[in-house]
């Protein structure tokens, strides 16, 4: 079995490319290339790329005699992809009980499997936002920056933070059964503990921090539309996030979580379910970022059903799903900013391009979907000057594919060819 086990871990290795080397010029020829910053649609262009920066975008205009060129000349070319609500480091099981049956190497380990297939979907940023082992996020985050194995960039949480018994909790078990601790790393029940919490995530060099601000549809005992960490508890999220230099994002399904969240102070909203009228005005006036993953309900309510999925979690998914693409459609319409987020872990990791479809279908043109995959995610992230457009200084990530995702989005399910980085990974 550990033979097994190392076996995999290098074949896992060799997958994940050298990183480029500064000093070492390449070139790519995009046949269309997706100005995501201007809005635009460029034809023949040349990216020139100094080890994985790019340096400059321009017309082509010949071979150039300083480095090798590859050649996208009959494919569309769009930044690397950016999904900002992932699991990568846990195992997708509707099972209650299966959170228990894995140890944080396990979930690390599948962590990687998972990193693999987003980043081969032409997904080379994510926002993962939570793992029920505590950390393995971190563990998997650092193992892609060391070349360890093939992935995609990770801005990490380390572990919910959530109230005992909360949708970020362990819960649905005999009040004996033991949860280990890096399962609770996050649990709180004051202000005071959450201040701890944080603290605790950040000196672990997390990059952000996840609230579970209300009930969740994929828990036992909660209940989505439920107010579950207190305005305080979440006050207390944010202050000392930014006394760390990071930034705060909420789940929250039900409309009084969505409002209490975004007047304490978080950068954006999960979920977003069940948000009025009064929370869409809110969003917009604060400049808090919604990330609604409107494709997922299908895929639980049908997948749910076929695979016997507890019918708690078959029930709330349809109260939220419905409702949850209409406060999307009104959202778009009142012009809050929108980020690409789709809950992959929960369907499987590399397939997290179909959610495209459901955007242009409730409300955005294709344009705006592919931004908010590329430019309007990187901002969020406060990381515009490295990912979310093929731009000089930003990082050589890049996607290929064949056919014009502006006038058919699903173009993008299929990505053709992949860079990170400068250095071709599909």
């Amino acid at each position: 079995m550990l033979r097994r086990f190392l076996g995999w871990i290098a074949a896992l290795t060799m997958l994940a490319a050298a990183p480029a080397i500064a000093g070492e010029i390449r070139y790519v020829r995009a046949g269309k290339l997706v100005d995501v910053l201007a809005g635009r649609v460029l034809s023949d262009q040349v990216i020139r790329i100094d080890g994985d920066r790019i340096v400059s975008v321009g017309p082509w205009t010949g071979v150039p005699a300083d480095g090798p060129v590859t050649d996208w000349s009959e494919y569309t070319v769009l930044p690397g992809l950016i999904d900002m609500h992932t699991h990568l480091a846990d195992f997708a099981d509707s099972n209650p009980g299966s959170v228990l049956m894995h140890s944080p190497a396990e979930a690390a380990l599948k962590g990687a499997e998972n990193a693999r297939a987003t980043l081969m979907a032409g997904f080379t940023t994510v926002h993962d936002v939570g793992a029920y082992r505590g950390l393995t996020d971190v563990a998997l985050r650092d193992a892609i920056d060391a070349g360890w194995v093939p992935g995609p960039r990770m801005n990490v949480v380390g572990a919910y933070i959530t109230v005992p018994g909360g949708g970020g909790d362990v819960t649905g078990f005999a009040p004996d059964v033991g949860v280990p601790p890096d399962m609770r790393y996050g649990v709180s029940a004051t202000p005071e503990d959450v201040t701890r919490a944080v603290r605790f995530l950040f000196q672990r060099r997390v990059n952000s921090i996840k609230l579970i601000a209300s009930g969740a549809v994929l828990a036992v005992g909660s209940e989505p539309g439920r107010l579950e960490l207190s305005a305080e508890q979440i006050r207390a999220a944010v202050a000392e996030a930014r006394a760390n230099g990071g930034y705060v994002t909420a789940h929250a399904h039900g409309a009084e979580a969505i409002k209490v969240s975004i007047r304490e102070g978080v950068r954006s909203i999960e979920h977003g379910s069940l948000i009025d009228a009064e929370g869409i005005a809110l969003a917009k006036a604060r400049g808090v970022w919604l990330v609604m993953d409107i494709y997922n309900g299908d895929y639980i309510d049908t997948e749910g059903r076929r695979l016997g999925w507890p019918a708690e979690y078959l029930r709330k998914n349809l109260e939220t799903t419905d409702a949850q693409r209409q406060g999307f459609a009104a959202a778009v319409k009142a012009g809050v900013k929108i980020a690409y987020g789709t809950d992959a872990g929960v369907y499987p990791h590399g397939d997290n391009a179909r959610q495209f479809a459901y955007m242009v279908r409730y409300g955005m043109k294709p344009m705006q979907a592919i931004q908010s995959a590329t430019s309007v995610a990187a901002e969020l992230l406060t990381w515009e000057k490295d990912v979310g457009a093929i731009a000089p200084g930003r990082y050589a990530d890049m996607i290929a594919v064949k056919g014009d995702p502006l006038s058919d989005i699903r173009v993008l399910e299929k990505v053709d060819r992949v860079m990170k980085g400068g250095t071709l990974v599909k």
